[in-house]
Order: structure tokens, then sequence, then C-alpha cells
């Protein structure tokens, strides 16, 4: 059985929310197919400042995306808000590694809405490093959240790859 399959609770039927946060275009492709094989929705985690090349470049040290993860209690603004998140009782968040952890854009999100009482999933895009200590790091952070497990995919995999992963 499908452990994303849509259930009803209360006369209405619960769904799943694929939610992310993508810098160069990767975490998207692969959220979009993680959409697609669940039939879920889908919400992209937009910063109101997108990020230039020069904000990601992690070997400058002044540079934007250093900056946030040298300072993990800043929170970059969100461009959007999701209105109707009590339709959902699964969510998935996903993200690119940075710093061997979620970037903490994440984090405002996480913080900005009610994530209580759903199944959270985490999946990452990374070509080395793993989920674990973004996962940890997220579950320490939101010890009331209900985190159930994260996976990290390269951005390559295919429909039938994501299908035995979600299955």
């Amino acid at each position: 059985m499908n452990k994303f399959a849509k259930t009803k609770t209360r006369e209405r039927e619960m769904k799943t929310l694929v939610t992310f946060f993508s810098a160069q275009g990767t975490t998207k492709k692969v959220a979009q197919k993680i959409a697609k094989v669940l039939n879920a929705d889908l919400f992209e985690i937009e910063p109101k400042q997108k990020y230039t090349d020069a904000d990601l470049n992690w070997m400058d040290r002044s540079s934007r995306s250093s900056v946030e993860m040298n300072n993990r209690s800043l929170r970059p603004a969100i461009a959007s808000k999701i209105t109707n998140l009590n339709n959902y009782d699964t969510v998935l968040i996903g993200f690119p590694v940075w710093w061997y952890t979620a970037p903490t854009i994440v984090n405002a999100f996480i913080e900005e809405n009610d994530l209580s009482g759903k199944k959270l999933y985490v999946f990452v895009t990374s070509g080395s490093s793993g989920v674990n200590g973004s996962f940890d790091d997220l579950k320490k952070a939101y010890p009331n959240l209900n985190f159930i497990s994260g996976k990290r995919l390269h951005g390559n995999e295919s429909e039938a790859e994501i299908k035995s992963w979600v299955k």
C-alpha cells in the first residue's frame, strides 16, 4: 500500500502536499515528479528576494547563503503563503542540502505554518550529502512535529524510481 495514500477523515478527503524550496531548479524538478506520481498538490517555497548566483556562492563567506547558514536564526522572507494547509494530512518538504542541513528558508516555512498533526516526509537533493543530517536537524528543531522519514534524491530519478520510493 502507498504510505502516502489519501485517507478520509470526518467526511472529507485528506490530501498530500509536496512543498519545496529550489534554488537552482533541481529540487523543483524532483518535487514535480513526486507530485505527479502521488497525484498531490504542489507548493513552492519561494523567497521574496530571489537568490542570485552570487548569493549561492558557498565559497564566498559574505554571500547571502553563507551568511544565512552561518546564522541559523535568520529567516528569509517567503514570497507567498499557503492558505489551505488544513486540507492536507501528509506534507512532503523538499530542499537542496546546504551546509549538511536544510536552508533556513525551510525553517521559515515550518515556523510560519501549523504542521502539527501532519505526517511529514523530507526529501533532499544533493550530489553528495545524505538526508540524515537535514532530517535529524529538523526533528531536533521541531520535536512536536511528526517527521516520519527522509530520502536523498539526485534529481535525475525516473518516475519509476520515485514510485518505488513512495510505495
